[in-house]
């Protein structure tokens, strides 16, 4: 029992090292000295004896001690709520593995239906469609509504702006199928946490990308959206203008967006094409006077004070990267909502919830269409 206790433990340290923006040392340094510490009391776990530990090693030794160690014990994640099965599983929208996502339909719909599109995050170098709460298709479901849930590449394969060109390809797909899925192809909103928030602010607010004379019928379909919801979301990506917002003149970037560029942290943050490639990455970049749709931040840290030494996991995720989009916003007449904890605002949040929020707006734009 100790040593599975221990085993999971590891594990726990190695899942969190490959989320936590805040760790200080390069991704792969720290999980190397993770695999090298599990490697170290468990050798066995070393299966084909070549003195490292590959992740599908340490999966099997995990699941294997989870069986022999505790044989009369269920797994803990058996009773765990699951997501319900998706009506269609791993829909391509591209050749590479992770360009799919997962639609659940309206069951019995008898008319087309608005759809929420969730993408995932994770600094943009983790995470997975997958990570949706149990019981969310069924809460839009309930409301006539379908849902889907998106895979990315991922920075390990490339740099901006192939994530949001990506998410991009995948919205025109569902557009382009839309008849086969009963989806009404005007009416879809996004939303995500971190990662995901910022494609979905980034969609919501750049120009249509659709290319009417492509002789790709996909490609002639529309990424505009009505909204966007986010969770601890970026209005920005460009350094520069965390160090404005913030007044930290030093703020150094955390381990996610050096490699969301493909640059090297230690070659400065100068070069005119780069910080050309951080303006165009920033949503807050693309709002226009053309714009229509609204957004709701949801952040879950208060307004806390941030220096040169606040790690970036916090500033990165701060309520102020909501307040400045609302700001610029509301400057052209469109709705942003922002909530944190102990956040006095003179802007009401008159939805109670990010869901709430995504269900209104998809029911207003269908009145809109009668």
């Amino acid at each position: 029992m100790k040593t599975l206790v221990l085993v999971l433990t590891l594990s726990l340290s190695i899942g969190t090292a490959l989320s936590q923006e805040a760790d200080q040392k390069p991704l792969a340094e720290t999980l190397k000295e993770r695999s090298a510490e599990m490697l170290k009391r468990f050798p066995e776990a070393d299966a084909n004896k070549d003195g490292t530990l590959s992740r599908e090693e340490f999966r099997a030794f995990v699941a294997k001690r989870r069986g022999t160690d505790q044989p009369n014990t269920p797994q803990r994640t058996a009773n765990r709520p699951k997501v319900s099965p998706p009506t269609h599983a791993d829909v391509a929208y591209g050749a590479h593995e992770t360009q799919c996502f997962d639609l659940w339909t309206v069951p019995e719909a008898t008319e087309p239906t608005p759809l929420v599109l969730f993408i995932h995050g994770g600094g943009f170098r983790s995470g997975d469609k997958s990570l949706v709460r149990p019981g969310t298709p069924e809460t839009y479901h309930a409301e006539g509504i379908a849902f889907a849930s998106l895979n990315y590449r991922l920075s390990d394969e490339g740099s901006y702006p192939m994530m949001m060109h990506d998410a991009a390809r995948g919205l025109q797909t569902i557009r382009h199928r839309a008849a086969e899925w009963n989806i009404d192809p005007e009416r879809i909103v996004c939303y995500g946490g971190s990662a995901g928030a910022g494609i979905s602010l980034w969609l919501a607010f750049h120009d249509d990308l659709a290319d009417p004379e492509s002789e790709d019928p996909i490609a002639r379909q529309s990424t505009r959206i009505l909204a966007a919801g986010a969770t601890n979301g970026q209005s920005s990506y460009d350094i520069h203008t965390f160090r404005e917002w913030f007044e930290v003149p030093d703020l150094q970037m955390g381990p996610a967006l050096p490699a969301f560029y493909g640059i090297d942290p230690n070659d400065g943050y100068e070069d005119e094409e780069l910080r050309k490639q951080m303006q165009d990455a920033s949503p807050i970049t693309h709002l226009s006077d053309d714009d229509t749709a609204a957004a709701y931040m949801l952040y879950s840290r208060p307004n806390v004070p941030v220096d040169a030494d606040t790690e970036s996991s916090v500033w990165v995720h701060h309520v102020l990267l909501g307040l400045q989009l609302q700001e610029a916003m509301m400057a052209r007449d469109l709705e942003c909502i922002v909530t944190a904890p102990e956040l006095e605002t003179d802007v009401e949040d008159p939805y109670g919830s990010l869901e709430s929020f995504l269900i209104t707006k998809l029911k207003a734009g269908s009145s809109e269409k009668e």
